[in-house]
């Protein structure tokens, strides 16, 4: 793979962290509850240390990427998003965020199934684990106080 392809990649995937920085900013400032607006906030945290690696990232940083399989508890892929709004309860904020995630892994995999590239490859597994951690993060949240309260 060329080192033009290689950075187009990595600008691509800048850009969808970046989008996913944004969004848990706009929900961290509607969310009503200070544990949620902490969650997020922390998830932004996470988003924006991912669009720090991928901007030093190089082919030979990738081999050295750890890589720990996520448990998917699947809560949110059975559930409906509301549309994003300033009245969004904060069940709808955590099925919403669930939601973005597993858009994430879905692209992340896509992708990873598409290039050739070893260490490419490598570099979108470590990024599906890690939208993935993101997910679980937030259906442990729904575990706990929605489904806790149905």
């Amino acid at each position: 793979m060329g080192l033009n392809a290689f950075k187009e990649i990595i600008e691509f995937a800048i850009r969808n962290e970046e989008k996913a920085i944004h969004s848990y900013g706009s929900l961290a400032e509607i969310a009503r509850t200070p544990g949620l607006k902490k969650l997020l906030l922390e998830l932004q945290e996470e988003e924006k240390n991912h669009k720090k690696l991928l901007q030093e990232i190089t082919e030979e940083k990738i081999e050295s990427l750890e890589i720990e399989e996520v448990t998917n508890l699947k809560i949110s892929d059975y559930l409906v998003e509301e549309p994003p709004g300033s009245d969004m309860s904060f069940q709808d904020i955590l099925i919403l965020a669930a939601k973005k995630e597993q858009k994430a892994v879905e692209l992340y995999s896509d992708m990873e199934r598409k290039v050739e590239n070893k260490e490419l490859k490598r570099l979108f597994e470590f990024l599906i684990q890690q939208e993935k951690s993101h997910k679980l993060k937030l259906e442990e949240e729904y575990e706990k106080h929605v489904l806790e309260e149905d």
